[in-house]
């Protein structure tokens, strides 16, 4: 297996703050402290590129905000850094996804990735207009992806779906290169899309027993596409890391702590009504409670309380994140997506603490490592006189 890659995320929905931004999925964010702007999240994106994050994950939804022009702002205010853009299939033609897509990747450098977000929540997606029930747009979704990707080759496509059209479409200019195609869901529907389409098939942070059921299923289902081995693997987690474990921990009850009763109880109903499959397991995890929240050594799953989708961070010292990422390794997990409390300070913890710890492991190196500077000499004298 190769080395591991890790991404950070970019908090548009609602903004940032110290205590768990909730919502999502259908439930309304909670208030931050600092609300999204170009110069806050360019400051989050700037930190993870120079920390060695590899991409930046953007999410999509009536709760944040759209994640084609924000990522496409702050690719003016970065050099290196990727963006995973969550767009939704269906609520656009695939001809006009395909060529924003192009678009992105020639005019950002290749640095483009796309997270497909088919929707789990119908009383959502109405409010974009579009009324299918969730297998309905799974099959949408199968129909869209097949068409971007005969597209994004140049090809001429005259595609007559169930769902979809498309007379003599042809893209004027492809992306260069193709943009990696990231996508989750637990569902069986959600398990067809993946196994056709998709390079790397994303799971949220459930312990690794769980996960490698998970994996195990996906490389199957794409084994009987005729895909065997094409498709890599990602998790989506929060991370508290410090120097000890202990100082982990206290910041872990230091959030919970900002957590009211009366939220959880509002999350949790609003939640309860999603039609994720991912989202139930999720809610599984912290059964809408404050106690047993350590699900498994180290992963803690008191985020879900009041935060819709991804609800489980890895906590405790950098050894101790490193250890557990080591667990996923060996379930088949290569990427890591992740997210922290605020997210600037919390990249840094991770970036300075868990991925040299990594390094020394041998399982991570830097994507684009900075040269070190070298100190000037006083005028007038020798540099071995210094």
């Amino acid at each position: 297996m190769s080395r591991l890659t890790f991404h950070w995320f970019l908090p548009t929905n609602g903004g940032d703050g110290r205590q768990v931004v909730g919502g999502g999925h259908g439930v309304e964010a909670g208030p931050s402290g600092r609300p999204a702007s170009v110069p806050y999240l360019g400051q989050v994106a700037r930190s993870a590129e120079q920390l060695g994050f590899e991409a930046a994950l953007t999410p999509t939804g009536a709760w944040c905000e759209d994640a084609w022009i924000s990522t496409a702002m702050l690719s003016q205010v970065s050099e290196r850094l990727k963006f995973l853009v969550a767009f939704r299939p269906g609520l656009t033609s695939p001809f006009i996804a395909a060529q924003m897509a192009g678009t992105f990747q020639n005019l950002s450098g290749g640095r483009l990735a796309l997270n497909v977000v088919t929707g789990g929540e119908s009383h959502e997606q109405r409010m974009f207009g579009d009324f299918l029930d969730k297998d309905g747009r799974y099959a949408r979704c199968d129909e869209f992806l097949t068409i971007v990707r005969r597209l994004w080759t140049g090809e001429p496509v005259t595609y007559r779906g169930e769902h979809l059209q498309v007379e003599d479409a042809v893209l004027a200019q492809v992306p260069d290169p193709l943009p990696e195609i990231y996508f989750g869901g637990s569902s069986p529907a959600a398990g067809t899309v993946a196994a056709k389409h998709v390079d790397v098939y994303l799971t949220w942070g459930e312990p690794p027993a769980a996960v490698r059921d998970k994996v195990e299923w996906v490389r199957k289902l794409a084994a009987d596409e005729g895909r065997e081995g094409e498709v890599r693997f990602g998790i989506r987690l929060h991370t508290i890391a410090r120097d000890t474990s202990e100082a982990a921990w206290a910041e872990a009850d230091r959030l919970l702590a900002g957590i009211s009763d009366e939220d959880i109880a509002r999350v949790q109903a609003g939640l309860r009504r999603s039609e994720s499959v991912g989202q139930s397991r999720m809610l599984e995890l912290n059964a809408g409670s404050k106690d047993g929240l350590e699900i498994h050594p180290n992963l803690w799953a008191g985020v879900g309380l009041v935060r819709g989708g991804a609800g489980t961070a890895m906590v405790g010292s950098y050894a101790e994140i490193a250890d557990l990422i080591e667990q996923y390794r060996e379930v088949g997990i290569e990427e890591f997506v992740l997210s922290g409390y605020p997210h600037l300070e919390e990249s840094y913890w991770f970036g300075e603490g868990v991925l040299p710890e990594l390094a020394r492991r041998g399982l991570w190196e830097h994507p684009a490592p900075q040269r070190s500077t070298t100190a000037a000499v006083p005028f007038g004298a020798s540099r071995a006189a210094s």
